[in-house]
């Protein structure tokens, strides 16, 4: 895993214009997605068609994630970061476990110090509908950020902790990064989506996260 440094970070959300500021800790975030081999290995199952292998995970939801956190913190010798009490789930960011990383801290990694919409030119970082022949890559194919992340943008969207906007949306939490089968301006470090924390579909994983 990369040690990110603390800092601070500007987010938005464009559907009702708004900014906000975000402090964030340092914190300990996966070098790549979560692979199918490695989902298998900790998990026993097979959530999708592919063979184990170097692609990242896919068809997981949300719940899905926080799952497999908790399992590979028992595994791994380590406190557990989510209290399960059916649909209500709480964090406990002082844990030393492995959880999903905020929207925030997501944003903040993917820019790694940059500027822009992207941390560098998107064929060269990332798998996206123009260059991936329609289909999901291998982690670490493209060149990382200057943090030495990968696949932050392109390839497949990444789980975040956050709701959406509950008053709105309810249970729905928060996705980034863009992915294999998504538009140009779909991959870049502020955009956002969302869904309910059940759905899958076949270009949406996740990426680990610690606090320490």
């Amino acid at each position: 895993m990369v040690k990110v440094p603390g800092g601070e970070i500007e987010l938005r959300d464009d559907r009702i214009k708004s900014k906000w500021k975000a402090e964030i800790r340092p914190f300990l975030l996966g070098r790549y997605l979560v692979t199918t081999d490695f989902y298998y290995t900790i998990t026993n199952e097979s959530p999708n068609s592919f063979n184990r292998d170097l692609k990242p995970v896919v068809n997981i939801s949300w719940y899905d994630a926080i799952s497999f956190c908790n399992l590979l913190s028992q595994k791994a010798g380590l406190g557990k970061s989510y209290s399960i009490n059916g649909e209500n789930i709480v964090c406990d960011w002082e844990s030393n476990g492995f959880r999903i990383p905020t929207e925030a801290e997501w944003q903040y990694a993917c820019k790694a110090g940059t500027a822009g919409y992207r941390y560098g030119e998107l064929n060269n970082i990332a798998w996206y509908n123009e260059n991936s022949g329609g289909k999901i890559h291998e982690i670490g194919t493209k060149e990382p950020n200057s943090w030495g992340l990968h696949d932050m943008l392109g390839n497949v969207w990444e789980w975040c902790w956050d709701l959406y906007d509950e008053q709105v949306y309810g249970t729905y939490r928060i996705f980034r990064g863009g992915s294999w089968a998504e538009d140009a301006r779909g991959c870049g470090a502020s955009c956002r989506r969302r869904s309910h924390p059940t759905f899958c579909i076949d270009d949406l994983g996740f990426r680990l996260a610690r606090s320490f």
